[in-house]
């Protein structure tokens, strides 16, 4: 996947690279005095832009002296520098960089993202990514990515239905800035503890090793998309909903409302996003691993039920909105899992 994101960005950091290599040839004329233009009182002679000794146009020798000052093989070396530095494995990817290549890549995707952000999402989500890409790498970065793509791809099944009902997501099932921060704060700091490893050279951060916080990430998203493939596939298909408190029936889209086929789809909900970092970027080392980061999602899933049923809509309780939850939800599922990890598979 890294070889292919080279490839495509190869383009671009060679632009910038140029770039950088004729305002070098420039600069020296950038320190010259202007002189004052003479005042043309007769027709302007044409032949002022041709060479003085073969009446060739003035392009047939700037051009070449301009591109010979180039070093190609500079140019290409600092390009593959450029792109090695992007694409390490993790905490070492500086943080304009991580923008300025964010920014292409938002772009690319421009016409995916209007459909599935707010324009304050997308600001927000940029943000999100750069801090992601530079704290963890592509790796980190495209697990993200995936959880966003598949939250959005559940949230649309049967969603004419949920809304003729009054239960579907707000704007169109599109995310803005709460529901960014709401889902990947808790991830955020994470990878950020993952990257002062890395960074400081020590083995630990707050006595817990990259491994640890790795797992806190991949479980804190695994967390969030267990929640809602369990909220948006049981309002969708629900057959018998019940309070999780009182296992009273309640109607779909109830706060605290769990069926069976919601808890099911939370269970697989919650195994995707690890599969991915075990299976195709390798952040988490073993399935012993995977096991424990859905185990995590799943309870954390379950608590937020249990959360949603006694605080949500309560009276003194407005402020606890569905994005306080969620920041909750992803607390107690990183934790669980950060926990777990350190007891039963000593990373």
């Amino acid at each position: 996947m890294a070889s292919k994101m080279q490839r495509i960005l190869l383009p671009a950091v060679l632009l910038v690279s140029r770039s950088s290599s004729i305002h070098a040839f420039i600069s020296p004329m950038h320190h010259t005095p202007l002189q004052r233009a003479p005042i043309l009182t007769e027709q302007f002679d044409t032949t002022m832009l041709l060479s003085p000794t073969n009446q060739e146009p003035i392009t047939t020798f700037v051009l070449p002296s301009l591109l010979s000052s180039i070093d190609t093989k500079s140019l290409i070396e600092s390009s593959s520098n450029v792109l090695t530095s992007l694409f390490q494995s993790s905490g070492n990817v500086g943080l304009l960089p991580s923008f300025l290549l964010n920014s292409i890549l938002f772009f690319l995707l421009r016409s995916k993202l209007v459909t599935m952000l707010t324009p304050e999402g997308i600001a927000h989500s940029l943000a999100l990514g750069t801090m992601l890409w530079t704290t963890l790498g592509w790796r980190g970065w495209t697990i993200c990515v995936l959880y966003l793509f598949l939250g959005q791809t559940v949230t649309k099944v049967g969603f004419q239905q949920k809304e003729e009902m009054g239960i579907a997501e707000k704007r169109g099932g599109r995310r803005g800035p709460e529901n960014v921060w709401g889902s990947a704060f808790t991830g955020v700091i994470c990878t950020a503890a993952a990257a002062s490893v890395t960074r400081s050279g020590n083995t630990s951060f707050l006595g817990l090793s990259f491994d640890a916080w790795v797992l806190g990430y991949v479980a804190s998203l695994a967390t969030k998309l267990a929640d809602t493939f369990a909220s948006e596939i049981g309002k969708a298909y629900g057959k018998t909903t019940f309070l999780i408190t009182t296992l009273e029936r309640v109607p779909r889209g109830t706060e605290g409302a769990i069926s069976l086929e919601g808890t099911l789809a939370s269970v697989v909900g919650g195994l995707l996003l690890p599969m991915y970092a075990y299976g195709a970027v390798g952040l988490i080392r073993g399935l012993d691993g995977v096991a424990v980061a859905t185990f995590a999602a799943f309870v954390a899933t379950m608590v937020e039920s249990l959360i949603g049923a006694t605080m949500q809509d309560k009276e003194g309780m407005g402020w606890m909105t569905n994005e306080v939850v969620n920041f909750f939800n992803t607390v107690i599922g990183a934790t669980l899992a950060i926990g777990l990890g350190s007891v039963i598979l000593r990373i």
